[in-house]
């Protein structure tokens, strides 16, 4: 248990999750470089075969031997999740998700952020029935990468801009994790859900026991991920149900105590999966050859639905959701930040990155599909990035020069 406490359990865990997240978006940012640049270079057939190579053993009948790529999106993303869930949960319970006041602007800007996005991909992408299931691929929002894009300002960008992000991101999780569980699930072997529920079940009573020593629970979430592979249901599920039950003891005083054993667990996960597990991901999934690509086949349907869905649909959603919001009186702008400011977020939400590409992968199986999905997600991924970025510069240099 003691291995599992950080020198940062005593800061603020958002000051350190942000921290994280934004470092750890830059170097994802590298990681997706290096494989477009491997994936197009004489070292290709190298780069694709360590990402596919088989390592076994065959843990799912559905699955096959499993291979490095299995191990990164099926086993490592796991955690990711892991710690997408613990911080949902603290931010819910006790931090600034924890009253409906504060939750009020976040849940309006995610849900539109993830309906309008999913809206201007059916537009698109929509006439073809095959790629309808790619309907989810745009509403996601890589909250690393985004971040990371933004830390780049510095102090230029105001603390509550950085804090909007951050809770819309989070709440856009809940939603790609929800989508995950319900429509990207197939045949379902029902003892092995019974298993995986049984196994929660046990985590949760733990937990109402007030077991606050973390290695049951850890040995149950890794029993709860097995299960969960078994049973169909993505198995970087298991990272969120597992999340959910571990013991949380709220002080308002003092949100960040370290005998709190999510915070533990929060702190222990935050730059092992910011700066390894997550530029892994991106290292694995980024790489694409673009050999044959033409501007004809940048603008078939399922890249350029893709696209303008991160880069059209989040901004509208977004910005319009805020915009509406304030005033309609539902809830106030971000503190200290202008209206310019709010669009360049809202920009920057179009980098949808680390789970679109997961999605994706959950929704198109066929490798020529993954290519296209994988073009698209960098093509509206890094046109926000760009455009978010430029905006967010020229508003802070306005401001600036206009002593404001």
């Amino acid at each position: 248990m003691g291995k599992l406490e950080t020198s940062g359990a005593g800061r603020s865990a958002l000051r350190t999750f942000l921290a994280s997240e934004a470092a750890g978006g830059i170097i994802l940012m590298a990681a997706a470089a290096l494989a477009m640049i491997l994936a197009n270079s004489v070292f290709a057939g190298d780069y694709f075969h360590l990402i596919h190579a088989e390592t076994g053993p065959e843990l799912s009948p559905k699955l096959g031997p499993m291979t490095v790529h299995l191990w990164i999106n099926d086993g490592l993303m796991a955690l990711f999740f892991l710690l997408v869930g613990l911080e949902i949960k603290r931010e819910f319970v006790d931090g600034h998700l924890s009253t409906w006041a504060d939750r009020r602007l976040p849940v309006i800007s995610a849900s539109a952020g993830m309906l309008v996005p999913a809206a201007v991909y059916l537009v698109f992408a929509g006439g073809d029935p095959q790629l309808v299931r790619g309907w989810a691929i745009p509403a996601a929002t890589d909250i690393a990468f985004a971040i990371g894009v933004l830390a780049l300002l510095g102090s230029r960008a105001p603390a509550s801009l950085k804090l909007f992000l951050t809770t819309v991101a989070i709440v856009d999780d809940m939603g790609a994790v929800a989508v995950i569980a319900l429509f990207y699930t197939a045949e379902l072997n029902l003892t092995a859900l019974l298993l995986a529920l049984t196994l929660w079940i046990a985590m949760m009573a733990l937990n109402r026991f007030k077991v606050t020593i973390l290695w049951p629970y850890l040995i149950l979430a890794a029993l709860l991920w097995y299960a969960t592979l078994l049973s169909g249901v993505h198995a970087t599920i298991a990272g969120v149900l597992a999340a959910f039950a571990i013991p949380f003891r709220r002080t308002l005083a003092a949100p960040d105590a370290a005998d709190s054993a999510l915070h533990r667990l929060e702190h222990a996960l935050a730059k092992p999966v910011a700066f390894l597990i997550v530029p892994i991901f991106g290292f694995a999934n980024a790489g694409v050859s673009l050999d044959g690509v033409t501007p004809a086949s940048l603008m078939a349907p399922l890249p350029l639905g893709i696209a303008l869905g991160l880069f059209l649909g989040k901004q509208l959603g977004i910005f319009g959701s805020v915009w509406l919001s304030v005033k309609m009186g539902i809830a106030p702008r971000p503190r200290d930040a202008n209206w310019t400011q709010v669009y360049g977020v809202a920009l920057l939400c179009g980098i949808g990155f680390t789970m679109s590409l997961f999605i994706g992968g959950l929704a198109f199986t066929d490798a020529e599909q993954g290519d296209a999905v994988k073009i698209g997600v960098l093509m509206g991924s890094l046109l926000s990035a760009i455009c978010g970025y430029g905006l967010l510069r020229l508003a802070s240099t306005n401001l600036t020069k206009s002593g404001e």
